[in-house]
């Protein structure tokens, strides 16, 4: 039995021998194992979804409540429905302050200016602007809710919510399809 346990023993020296000389290329061995472990179970996020936009823009101005005007969410809904179906760009503006021409007139010349193809306007104070603001951007073109018309403003109907959504849907699609041709 005493040589069956100097045996054991003398295998166990020879094994802490081993270790004690192999130890850092194990040790370095362990670690790069654990590391690509670590590496292939990593989660992988999906890249990123980014929208490939038309080189064209169609906007809205509003009035103090935004798109939250009557006049103003059937027209921001058919933007955004225009812009599902053609990639193009959609963006709105509400008219901060008193809802008079004059306050609304530089709302409505950014929009002009700041490469808007179309611009649609909706509420009291952005309509009264309109008269003034298309008369000195005649390139522009102008959709007004109500309002009268002009050389390059239209008016539409905003009686029937769904029927302006509808229109204003086509009106975005069609220019914009325009536009990529």
């Amino acid at each position: 039995m005493m040589a069956k346990r100097d045996g054991i023993a003398a295998r166990w020296a020879q094994l802490r021998s081993a270790i004690r000389r192999h130890r850092w290329p194990v040790a370095g061995g362990v670690c790069v194992v654990a590391l690509l472990g670590v590496w292939a179970l990593w989660p992988t996020e999906p890249p990123p979804r980014a929208r490939q936009y038309l080189e064209f823009t169609a906007c809205l101005l509003a009035g103090a409540r935004g798109i939250a005007e009557p006049a103003a969410g059937p027209v921001w809904g058919g933007m955004q429905e225009a812009s599902r179906a053609t990639r193009a760009k959609v963006q709105y503006l509400a008219v901060v302050g008193p809802q008079t021409a004059d306050n609304a007139a530089p709302f409505l010349a950014s929009l002009a200016q700041g490469r808007c193809d179309l611009v649609f306007v909706a509420g009291e104070g952005p309509i009264a602007a309109v008269p003034t603001i298309a008369g000195r951007f005649p390139g522009a073109r102008f959709y007004a809710v109500g309002g009268a018309a002009a050389r390059n403003v239209s008016t539409l109907d905003g009686s029937d919510s769904a029927r302006l959504r509808a229109e204003v849907a086509r009106i975005v699609a069609d220019a914009a399809r325009a536009a990529d041709r």
